[in-house]
């Protein structure tokens, strides 16, 4: 018996799924465990093993489509198989939309020509006129929908055309250099150096040749577009800027070094995961009318990709020792970076570090990932001159950038949180009290 594929519930957050790729195609057999697709979730890719075994019959959402969890897919049954009654109303009012869209794309495309601007929309009415009144229609601004030329446009070109005023000179240097005079954009009358310098301008822009091309964002980047623009709006943010001598942290991390391999990332997460728990409002959630404080640390490590950004979290951070959180790290980059991650390991995070130091930034202002209320960012290290006991010396000097919802995280919170944590920073051998 036929049954319909849903978009599984990959994760306690998961709402939907974008198709990325189907791995079979309509009449294929199929066997229980086989890829049937690939979707995309919450900025992870994750394949989809078939529940069943059968053919293929139908699939109802293609490449590109979001589906809403538990929401069907495809179908699955028996060769030639009536499945009629498991195609719902949706799925049929979705194939009269597609195939309305293809038909309106048609008519489009005959609707256009092709010249160096690109391809115009203009409608039959309008294009006629404008041939009939040797009109280049490409230089003519649409005010239908989409920006499509439409009668009116031509007419108002053209009359608007027939009361330029230009010089006899300047019209006989346009001929000859086969220029429209509407084209020009003056209040009075056109003269010869008007011409002139059109005629320059339009060199430049055609030895320019600019191109402008639109690509559509990945789900990836639509996610983080989305949150970034959510926490903008939800968190009231100030970012807190102090400057730590790393001195004695770069020697610790020098002694490491020659049986682990520790990266600052490493070290000041450690660092940052003891300071939060005196400062519980920091490693906060606000839930409507109430804040949620916690006793542990989840820390969330910003992944740098190609495509975007991801932020796994190092679970209970606040409990680990040094070596395994940098064990944590390397492996969740890893994954991050061959698309690898589960929901879970990037869900669940309580407080985010954002290291660009590595690319010469002194300081930013980083986005608060929501429900999250604070983040911090790490910035380039400087040898920097100092004063010290009245001698100037040369000292590594490092910028942190704390952003902190100030619904919850007043500013004397976190100052006193960064002050703390300068303290851990220059003295790492508190941490052994």
């Amino acid at each position: 018996m036929a049954k319909q594929l849903t978009m599984p519930k990959l994760g306690l957050t998961m709402k939907s799924g974008r198709i990325v790729k189907w791995y079979k195609s309509e009449n294929d057999p199929v066997n229980k465990g086989d890829k049937l697709y690939s979707v995309e979730t919450d900025k992870l890719t994750n394949d989809i093993e078939s529940t069943e075994s059968g053919v293929l019959l139908k699939i109802i959402a293609d490449v590109g489509d979001t589906v809403p969890c538990l929401e069907p897919v495809c179908i699955i049954g028996e060769v030639n198989e009536d499945i009629s009654q498991l195609l719902t109303i949706e799925e049929n009012e979705k194939i009269e939309v597609k195939d309305e869209k293809t038909e309106t794309k048609t008519l489009e495309v005959k609707d256009t020509k092709k010249d160096a601007g690109g391809r115009i929309k203009i409608s039959p009415a309008a294009k006629k006129l404008a041939i009939e009144n040797d009109v280049d229609f490409s230089k003519v601004m649409g005010a239908g929908p989409n920006g499509r030329i439409i009668l009116d446009d031509i007419e108002k070109f053209i009359e608007n055309r027939n009361k330029i005023k230009i010089t006899p000179a300047a019209q006989k240097m346009a001929e000859k250099y086969s220029i429209d005079p509407s084209e020009i954009n003056k209040d009075d009358r056109i003269r010869k150096e008007d011409i002139l310098k059109f005629r320059m301008e339009k060199n430049l822009i055609e030895s320019a040749n600019p191109v402008e091309e639109r690509t559509p964002m990945t789900g990836m980047r639509k996610i983080i577009a989305e949150r970034m623009s959510d926490s903008w709006n939800i968190s009231p943010a100030v970012t807190f800027d102090i400057r730590v001598d790393i001195t004695k942290l770069k020697e610790i991390r020098e002694q490491l070094k020659k049986t682990v391999n520790i990266t600052y990332t490493d070290l000041i997460v450690r660092i940052v995961s003891k300071v939060l728990l005196d400062f519980p409002l920091l490693n906060s959630t606000v839930d409507g009318e109430e804040i949620i404080l916690r006793n542990y640390v989840n820390m969330g490590v910003a992944v740098a990709l190609e495509e975007g950004l991801l932020v796994p979290v190092v679970k209970y951070s606040n409990i680990k020792g040094l070596e395994q959180i940098s064990a944590e790290i390397k492996e969740l980059s890893y994954k991050a970076k061959n698309n690898q991650l589960t929901t879970d390991e990037i869900t669940g995070g309580t407080f985010t570090i954002s290291n660009i130091g590595m690319f010469g930034v002194e300081s930013f202002s980083p986005i608060i990932n929501q429900p999250e209320v604070g983040i911090l960012g790490i910035n380039a290290i400087a040898e920097t001159p100092v004063v010290e006991n009245g001698n100037i010396v040369i000292r590594p000097l490092m910028n942190l950038s704390l952003t902190a919802d100030h619904r919850v995280v007043d500013g004397a919170v976190a100052a006193q949180f960064l002050s703390k944590l300068k303290e851990y920073i220059e003295n790492p051998a508190l941490l052994l009290l």
